[in-house]
């Protein structure tokens, strides 16, 4: 029969705890352990420690944290001997005198009041003051005034948007990373082309760099419009129709006949962008890159919001394929995807949805107009509304990815 309760909060509490275990068996002395959290299961603690003397437990070893709840409590219970046995690591004032809290505010008043030597008192509490608990833990405590809902308008308006702002600074930062990766930025406002060796364009004999001036009668002066230009060509054409390209290299403007490969619904002529080397332009790309990236989403959000498909949007199985894909690819290619989601990602949470942050900047701005908040129950069913939107569109989109997964 143990004649030695072992008893401590957390299973951290081991490495110290089981050293009075290695004693005790040193000694002969037969022992029981266990783990229970006098702030998480209270009821199974007050059940093991009124139980301890029945079961032949003569004295306890009790773990004790900063706030001392579990020896305390074991204490409380047992009559006899209860050994606490120091786990925090901190350095305590050994001036400090025992407190029994009886009420406290950390919201107005900034006050704790309690017994001290059978003396009611009350103590001023610093603004900064933080709350150790049982497992070392530091928490800040919040002052009315640093919280959120009695911050100035202007205040929770910076912090509904810091959300999207750090996507769109991850994406910066990514997005010069891969300039320098890959030797240069990607210049979309020119019609210099780098031509890709196993391209269209290439098996028609043009293999160096060049400029494309013209797409059948479209004149081309920058990516975009060689884009549009070879979109316009194809649509709608079943198979490969011959292009005429008027292109520049070496300083001279020839005529080329191509037929551009099929992809999916599109048709490729088999380039990429120019890219400029400069390093001010490997460092400016992050922005340049950020925002074009981000214009074209933007693009695709207002033609899925005027002509809604489920098709036209991605949930986790789609990310998940793009992810797999981008890995075949290299690390330049999971970069330039992990950009892509976080523009992603920061523009989804401005649209104004009040569940999103630009529900939440919405509701911001409309209480500048009113020159006072929203009632709080408005504010409530307006976020609910927009949290049941946002779990439909999330199963309906995931189902919806399943499916084509099955169905192709």
């Amino acid at each position: 029969m143990p004649k030695v309760g072992i008893i401590m909060g957390s299973d951290s509490d081991l490495k110290v705890m089981s050293k009075a275990a290695v004693m005790l068996e040193e000694l002969g002395i037969e022992y029981e352990m266990t783990i229970i959290s006098a702030h998480r299961e209270p009821d199974e603690l007050i059940e093991w420690t009124r139980g301890a003397e029945s079961r032949g437990i003569k004295v306890m070893i009790a773990g004790a944290g900063m706030a001392a709840a579990l020896p305390g409590m074991c204490a409380a219970l047992f009559a006899l001997p209860v050994i606490g046995v120091p786990l925090s690591g901190k350095n305590l004032d050994q001036t400090a005198l025992p407190m029994n809290v009886t009420q406290f505010d950390f919201e107005d008043k900034l006050e704790i009041t309690g017994l001290v030597l059978d003396e009611t008192k009350t103590y001023d509490v610093d603004h900064d003051a933080t709350i150790v608990e049982e497992d070392g833990t530091e928490v800040r405590i919040a002052p009315r005034d640093v919280q959120y809902q009695n911050a100035s308008i202007w205040g929770r308006l910076i912090t509904n948007f810091a959300g999207p702002m750090n996507n769109f600074i991850l994406s910066i930062v990514v997005y010069s990373l891969l300039a320098f990766m890959r030797g240069g930025a990607i210049d979309y406002y020119s019609n210099n082309v780098q031509v890709a060796p196993d391209g269209a364009l290439a098996k028609v004999g043009v293999k160096s760099n060049v400029q494309i001036l013209q797409v059948n009668n479209d004149t081309v002066s920058n990516w975009d419009e060689l884009t549009n230009a070879v979109e316009k060509a194809t649509k709608d054409s079943k198979t490969a129709p011959e292009l005429t390209l008027k292109v520049k290299t070496d300083g001279q403007e020839k005529e080329v006949k191509v037929k551009p490969t099929k992809s999916g619904n599109r048709y490729y002529l088999g380039v990429t962008n120019g890219l400029k080397t400069g390093f001010v332009d490997k460092l400016l790309s992050g922005f340049t890159d950020t925002w074009n990236t981000a214009t074209r989403i933007l693009g695709a959000l207002k033609d899925i919001i005027f002509h809604f498909s489920l098709n036209k949007l991605g949930g986790p199985v789609a990310i998940y394929n793009a992810s797999s894909q981008a890995a075949q690819l290299g690390i330049p290619a999971v970069l330039s995807l992990m950009a892509m989601l976080s523009i992603n990602i920061g523009i989804f949470n401005l649209i104004p949805i009040p569940a999103l942050d630009g529900g939440k900047i919405l509701i911001n701005l409309i209480e500048v107009v009113r020159r006072k908040p929203l009632k709080q129950e408005v504010e409530t069913y307006m976020t609910l509304a927009g949290v049941a939107v946002m779990v439909i569109l999330m199963i309906a989109v995931t189902w919806n990815d399943i499916m084509k997964l099955f169905l192709k």
